[in-house]
């Protein structure tokens, strides 16, 4: 995929892993980071080698963390205020109208005093990139206002623009030892820096910020925060605004931003048929596998095809260089500069071969075994034909990943400030570690020194054990509170880790085949909100008025829920809904039935959903999952009772053995699992497809 024509694309980069000393007026400073130059890295990987953008298009800011006094690269490199002000000028400049422009930014963001009182109130604030020099009292933040004009005479040039945020308005002190930091700040920054703007005059700004403002009606909180409404242009930001940005170790030893990392295994399935708002779908429901209270935005031209061109792209296709029957593994002229990374899976196809939806013609599926540079080993996991692989054979990437069916624990002693020494935390965590040796689900397992941790277990103030993120936020809605002295609070513990794994798995399932026939044809959107709806009459919701393309309702509400087969199939059709409480339950059919079919070029009846939740709660998420399939399918393999209940019996409705599909749900809940890790992708992958939207519920 290149250019074509005049329609370039032209990409601004910046990550800041190292920011220099400094300190705010309340104490708090911006740490240093670990992941935002990788990012950047692997972004310009991205962009070179598989958009095959020359580097002469590509400017790049970075400031890499060394236990240096200062970052290696040049000076004139360096994402200061000045440079990146700069970087944005040079950019508009290069790219001629028609062209697209990427920005993508890795580091801290903030909040400061806002520099327009009368555009925001006297209590105002701005939100801000922060530069990695921000520690001298002379140095500035990015605003939004800048930001936004900045993006708004793109737009009058005639450029098409995406930017990418992956950092927090506002971040929190990352606990425990799991692997995963804060990319923000709690505090606003009081610092008196200079006001003077090298974006624009204050009265170019405040025009800009109001026409953007005018006839804005919306709780701005709903979405990124980072713009009122964004025209022209697509924004994906790392989280909404009162959300945390992490960055986590994903692949076991080096750090990424979570946005980042999504973003780009979700490009490798890049196509004709890919727009921002199914990639940014697929986004949500990755971060959400790990990090359920950060929850990635979409907000501007959602409909707009990814980097598109005039003429289609090719697939991600590339050449079988060598075979070692003998090892069964070949050889694939792929690897780590392409973004590729161990456990990626590829089809195999004949040599010559040009049709890749020709699904029968694959020879085998193999997975990279042996990470190169530029060429990687891969071993054959499952033959499909007897026909020989030869050098010169194609093939086409599957799945960028598989589901981790087990989680990592780590166990954090706190200091006497927080827990005070009359708990005996040292002996509770001693019975999680027993508790966690004594499991034999195969769901979850104390970390390694060195592994970075899913989940933490730690004793708080109060003698009560509490779950942790990898970043030290507490799991939400994990009730009733488990004493440290309860009996049999140790393995109620760890039966609670095994259900929020079992859980992120079913989470996580998708069809990622770009070869699959089903790819692009269930079309699954929720269709506005009623107050007063009364069932039996005809829905007549209202659009939601929500940036983020995540819906937030109050209980009571009702939506509809909105599913069309635009395939030449009938196709099989069930709706699961991953409810807050930690329950998972088939809403349709809601009877015994296991799905409903559904005729080619047809839609389902509206599904109505109605606004709820649990008793006490003030807030939660859920996330109705919709399976389409070719063959007669049980979902009801992947339904979970809330968090603390019993497991339900699993109901099978139909005679003989499970299918293919069917063990792969069974396996994600499994008693026990066989395996570490599950690729959907070396399952039929050509008789399933799966979309899912989220539903925000706050009263």
């Amino acid at each position: 995929m290149g250019d074509t024509g005049t329609n370039r694309l032209y990409a601004l980069l910046i990550g800041i892993d190292c920011y220099l000393p400094n300190q705010l007026p309340d104490g708090s400073r911006y740490s240093s980071l670990g992941g935002c130059v990788r990012d950047i890295t692997h972004v310009e990987n991205f962009l070179r080698s598989k958009l095959n953008v020359p580097q002469e298009r590509i400017l790049k800011l970075t400031s890499t963390n060394r236990d240096e006094k200062e970052p290696p690269e040049p000076k004139d490199t360096w994402p200061t205020y000045e440079t990146i002000v700069a970087a944005f000028h040079q950019i508009r400049e290069m790219a001629q109208p028609g062209d697209q422009v990427y920005i993508h930014y890795s580091g801290h963001g903030g909040r400061t005093r806002t520099k327009f009182p009368n555009l925001k109130g006297r209590g105002g604030l701005d939100e801000t990139l922060v530069p990695m020099d921000i520690g001298r009292s002379t140095a500035r933040y990015l605003r939004d206002i800048e930001l936004a004009h900045l993006l708004k005479k793109m737009m009058e040039k005639g450029l098409l623009v995406t930017i990418v945020l992956d950092s927090c308005h506002s971040g929190g002190a990352t606990r425990g030892g799991g692997g995963a930091r804060i990319r923000g700040l709690k505090s606003i920054d009081t610092t008196p820096r200079p006001l003077q703007s090298l974006v624009a005059s204050d009265e170019e700004l405040a025009a800009t910020w109001g026409s953007l403002t005018t006839g804005v009606t919306r709780n701005l909180q709903l979405g990124s925060g980072w713009l009122p409404d964004p025209k022209g242009f697509v924004l994906l930001a790392a989280c909404r605004a009162h959300e945390l940005s992490r960055e986590f170790p994903f692949d076991g030893e080096e750090s990424n931003g979570a946005l980042t990392y999504w973003l780009l295994e979700g490009l490798k399935q890049i196509g004709p048929d890919l727009s921002y708002k199914t990639l940014h779908d697929r986004v949500v429901a990755k971060v959400h596998s790990q990090f359920p209270d950060q929850t990635p935005q979409l907000e501007g031209e959602g409909n707009r095809i990814v980097f598109a061109r005039d003429k289609a792209v090719s697939l991600f296709a590339v050449n079988v260089m060598d075979v070692d029957m003998k090892g069964q593994r070949i050889l694939l002229n792929t690897g780590q500069a392409h973004g590729v990374r161990k456990g990626a899976q590829f089809a195999v196809y004949p040599q010559g071969a040009q049709n890749f939806g020709e699904i029968s013609q694959r020879l085998a599926l193999v997975e990279i075994s042996e990470l190169r540079a530029t060429d990687s080993w891969a071993r054959i996991i499952q033959p499909l034909r007897q026909d020989a692989i030869e050098p010169g054979a194609q093939a086409v990437l599957l799945d960028p990943g598989d589901i981790s069916l087990r989680r990592t624990v780590r166990l954090v002693y706190q200091d006497e400030e927080v827990v005070p020494r009359k708990i005996a935390q040292k002996q509770a965590l001693k019975q999680i570690e027993e508790a966690l040796q004594a499991d034999t689900s195969g769901f979850v397992a104390l970390a390694a020194e060195k592994e970075a941790a899913h989940y933490q277990v730690a004793v708080n103030a109060n003698g009560e054990f509490e779950i942790w993120d990898s970043s030290g936020q507490e799991v939400a809605n994990l009730r009733p509170a488990l004493k440290i002295g309860d009996r049999g609070g140790a393995a109620r513990v760890v039966q609670r880790l095994v259900h929020l794994t079992k859980y992120q798995n079913i989470s996580q399932l998708d069809n990622f085949d770009p070869m699959s026939p089903l790819r692009g044809k269930l079309v699954v959107e929720l269709i506005g909100v009623q107050n007063d709806y009364v069932p039996g009459d005809r829905p007549s919701p209202k659009p939601f008025d929500d940036p983020g393309n995540t819906p937030v309702l109050k209980p009571g509400q009702w939506t509809f829920l909105l599913v069309r087969n635009n395939s030449s199939q009938v196709l099989n059709i069930t709706v699961l809904d991953l409810q807050p409480d930690w329950g998972i339950t088939q809403v349709y059919p809601a009877d015994a039935g296991a799905f409903e079919t559904l005729e080619p070029g047809r839609e389902l009846p509206p599904l109505r959903l109605r606004a709820a939740l649990p008793a006490d709660y003030t807030a939660g998420t859920d996330v109705i999952k919709v399976f389409a399939t070719l063959g007669p399918t049980n979902f009801r393999w992947l339904e979970l009772p809330p968090l603390d209940q019993p497991l339900p019996p699993k109901r099978i409705t139909r005679g003989g053995t499970a299918n293919p599909l069917e063990t792969l749900l069974a396996a994600v809940v499994a008693t026990k699992p066989r395996t570490r890790n599950l690729a959907p992708a070396a399952n039929p992958s050509g008789e399933w497809v799966t979309k899912q939207v989220e539903v925000q519920v706050q009263v």
